[in-house]
């Protein structure tokens, strides 16, 4: 494994000799606009390894994504490579329709303290919930940024991470909008603890959500990335594309469902994804309109 390759992967041509928040800053969103938060593997036959030399080989070699398991342990490897402080942190994901937070950790995200003071860095929730910088932990201050609002608050060791959800502008008359949020509607994202882990602490999650048919990951094929402008989400055969129109408060989805075919092409096209055994796609549960608002 090499720091230049990968730099190579994300495109990132910059310094890097300070391992301050600026450099932080640039190496973070080089990663999440070129590596997607995706589970096609699982979709593909394919089995996910979580070990860092596959997980190279896989991003940074074979141009895929992953998960938060992949790309962020990825991420921290990079970060470590470069001289942060860096350590891994476990959290459990919101669940809007059950209206709680998962009972065991399904989540990583990582904990990176410059000058004593500590970001999150977290390159793996995609989705329109994947903030495009390193958040300061810091609890009850509005963080803005381009995709929106994100918060931090702490009660008693628990830290809570949440974003204020824009409204959707979706341009297509026969699509209800009845699943539009309101303007300054909280989402929920996920909560965690400042206890450090080892990525062994994780693979038991690798191994279950690979196996267990009732879980997210097995009822959708998921690939998002984010974009200059906003992201790319590709659902089953539905594919969307969100600009966010943040001086607005207003954020612009389209959408378009896909033949087989077209999918294959638009995991090269939009994704730079071409994958080495055959896709099933798939959405058990249909989706409203506004479909990043549920992935």
């Amino acid at each position: 494994m090499n720091i230049q390759e990968y730099f190579a992967r994300i495109s990132y041509n910059e310094s890097h000799k300070d391992a301050d928040l600026q450099t932080l800053t640039l190496i973070f969103q080089h990663h999440i606009r070129a590596i997607p938060f995706e589970n096609l593997s699982m979709h593909c036959g394919e089995t996910i390894k979580l070990d860092l030399q596959s997980i190279y080989n896989k991003i940074v070699r074979k141009k895929r994504g992953g998960w938060c398991l992949e790309t962020n342990y990825l991420l921290f490897w990079a970060l470590q490579e470069v001289g942060y402080d860096v350590c891994i942190l476990g959290g459990k994901s919101y669940e809007p329709a059950e209206k709680t937070y998962k009972a065991g950790i399904n989540h990583i995200l990582l904990k990176v303290v410059i000058k004593g003071n500590s970001y999150i860095a977290d390159a793996g929730f995609g989705g329109p919930y994947q903030a495009w910088q390193p958040l300061m932990l810091i609890s009850g201050k509005d963080q803005p940024q381009i995709p929106g609002i994100f918060r931090f608050t702490e009660d008693n060791g628990t830290w809570y991470f949440e974003k204020v959800k824009r409204k959707h502008y979706i341009p297509e008359p026969s699509v209800p909008l009845t699943d539009t949020p309101e303007l300054g509607n909280i989402r929920k994202i996920y909560t965690f603890t400042l206890e450090p882990r080892d990525i062994n602490d994780f693979q038991e999650l690798n191994t279950y959500l690979q196996v267990t048919p009732d879980n997210l990951l097995q009822k959708k094929s998921i690939c998002t990335l984010q974009t200059s402008e906003g992201l790319y989400a590709l659902v089953g055969w539905t594919f969307t594309e969100t600009k966010y129109k943040y001086t607005e408060d207003l954020d612009l989805v389209q959408f378009t469902t896909l033949t087989d075919e077209e999918v294959e092409k638009t995991l090269k096209d939009k994704f730079n994804i071409v994958l080495e055994n055959k896709l099933v796609p798939i959405n058990v549960r249909g989706l409203p309109p506004n479909i990043v608002d549920m992935i």
